[in-house]
């Protein structure tokens, strides 16, 4: 026998399409080219400057090389390359920022960190149908903050994607 109030609980983003990643939180914005990007805060580590990284053969040209990071060898991508967004300048202004994905460090850089916002589930809209250089599976939504909108990125299924080669499905 089954009680009809066992299913009372309310989704946990009620405007939104994706659970998870999209409900309400905190997220850490960044900036590429012209837009505003954000990232959910539980998965950044660290912030830091940019290090010179050591280049490994054959690597696709978004991975910039890995870094060695208090002895874990991290992998470091390139966010413009990858969203083929024009070539970045590297200057005391780029920064990394170090994500702990699917059980792995990766380092990603980016133009510059700008804050940490909350949004609730009211201000993050489902991503529009319309052409864009990043595929619609790696974004969560579109985040209203006042006159501002940031790309929220779902960054566990963007490093962990089979092109990206960085998060194995599972850990040998």
């Amino acid at each position: 026998m089954s009680h009809p109030n066992e299913t009372v609980a309310a989704p946990r983003a009620a405007g939104t399409q994706h659970a998870g990643d999209a409900g309400n939180g905190e997220f850490l914005t960044f900036v590429l080219g012209e837009e505003e990007y954000g990232v959910d805060i539980l998965r950044v580590q660290e912030i830091r400057s940019y290090d010179a990284v050591t280049r490994l053969p054959d690597a696709p040209d978004y991975i910039k090389g890995v870094i060695n990071l208090r002895g874990i060898i991290v992998p470091v991508v390139d966010m413009r390359l990858k969203f083929r967004l024009a070539k970045a300048e590297y200057n005391a202004l780029t920064v990394m920022i170090v994500l702990s994905v699917g059980g792995r460090v990766v380092g990603m850089v980016v133009d510059s960190v700008s804050d940490v916002v909350r949004l609730g589930g009211e201000q993050i809209r489902a991503v529009p149908e319309i052409g864009a250089t990043i595929d619609r599976q790696f974004l969560t939504g579109i985040g209203t903050l006042d006159e501002r909108m940031l790309i929220l990125l779902d960054i566990e299924r963007l490093m962990g994607h089979e092109d990206m080669g960085l998060v194995a499905a599972q850990a040998a």
